[in-house]
């Protein structure tokens, strides 16, 4: 068997990832401009907190925390793996309980990563298409409840179509957790079974951050095999990663099918809690706190940027790769909500740092 390593090309917005034994690409142009791939993006949380009263229907308040709230699978092989992550993140001062989760069709399976959240606090609600048990086109209505601070459903939309001639081994590419600017591989073994026609013309990604090296067919009496290896390049940025590759084939009633990739990207600061709440606070008041930073080599805080004046810092001394950073607020004599960004800036990196967002409450507000 030969095996073929090609560079990669980018195109405007899918990445043309595979040139072996593939096709041109534009042949597929119409079938990929619909694409929608699986971003995980960042949002920076505001400052300020919203407060949840009777002037805000029960159901457009849970509905504000979330990013999105339906996701189509496309078309996944039999025994692939198949996450999703509906994100939702707590914008009021209030916290919020996430009180269960249940789904129309045991197509789906949700469950839960975090079901208490304080305010800028985020969650996700796991959606599982469980391709294993179940094959066609399925679809489910994931149902988020809350109890607190006020009850409310959301509902979440799953659809795909489980094919049965296509399995992937293994039914994932996990690469764990990696440094910031190292690379990862894993190899694939794509298995198609039915005609000996069919054939993989292209591999594309939203991400131009992953390459694949795909092998010459191995062909028996009706089956098809590939070797795919994919790499993770070191220009990968830090965080999760959840990316999607698209399989391209001459199979012109299921031209694509798509493989999961997940990981994470270890970054090389990082600060616990991300958002930190005093709660409230009687006037005239101090209260202290910490935050925690880790780096990946040792490092020194040179200073935290925080135009409001109530709060405190003391900057840890040293230079290591574990810092405890004291944080006081100093509540004033009028009622106030609060909330502020502050910056821990360190000589990592030439200046390298990270941010925390601080709310709370002056009593009487």
């Amino acid at each position: 068997m030969r095996t073929t390593a090609p560079d990669f090309v980018a195109s405007d917005d899918q990445r043309h990832l595979c040139s072996c034994c593939c096709v041109p690409p534009r042949l597929f142009i119409g079938a990929l401009m619909v694409f929608i791939g699986v971003m995980t993006l960042a949002v920076t949380p505001s400052a300020h907190a919203q407060t949840i009263n009777s002037s805000v229907a029960a159901k457009q308040w849970a509905e504000k925390m979330f990013e999105n709230r339906s996701h189509d699978f496309r078309a996944v092989g039999r025994g692939t793996k198949c996450e999703y992550h509906f994100e939702l993140t707590n914008l009021y001062e209030q916290d919020v309980h996430i009180a269960g989760v249940r789904s129309s069709c045991g197509c789906t399976t949700p469950t839960i990563t975090k079901d208490t959240l304080k305010t800028h606090e985020k969650s996700s609600i796991v959606a599982t298409f469980n391709t294993s048990t179940f094959v066609g086109q399925k679809s489910a209505v994931v149902t988020v409840i809350f109890d607190r601070p006020a009850y409310a459903e959301v509902q979440l939309t799953v659809s795909g179509f489980i094919r049965t001639d296509i399995t992937f081994e293994p039914n994932e590419v996990t690469f764990g957790e990696i440094g910031i600017g190292q690379t990862a591989e894993q190899d694939v073994v794509i298995t198609h079974r039915g005609s000996n026609d069919w054939r993989i013309t292209d591999v594309r990604s939203l991400c131009s951050d992953l390459q694949v090296r795909l092998s010459s067919p191995e062909i028996s009496p009706g089956i098809v095999r590939y070797r795919m290896k994919v790499n993770v390049l070191e220009s990968m940025p830090e965080g999760d990663v959840r990316e999607r590759l698209t399989l391209i084939s001459n199979d012109r009633n299921f031209p694509t099918t798509e493989m999961s990739i997940n990981g994470r990207v270890r970054p090389p600061l990082s600060i616990s809690p991300a958002a930190m709440s005093f709660g409230t606070v009687q006037p005239g008041a101090t209260v202290s706190k910490r935050v925690l930073l880790r780096g990946e080599k040792p490092f020194a805080v040179t200073q935290v940027i925080c135009p409001d004046s109530r709060f405190q810092f003391d900057l840890p001394e040293g230079s290591k790769t574990f810092h405890v950073l004291n944080v006081r607020f100093a509540a004033g004599a009028e009622p106030a909500r609060v909330g502020q960004e502050i910056r821990v800036v360190t000589d990592m990196n030439d200046g390298k740092s990270v941010t925390c967002v601080l709310t709370g409450t002056i009593a009487g507000s």
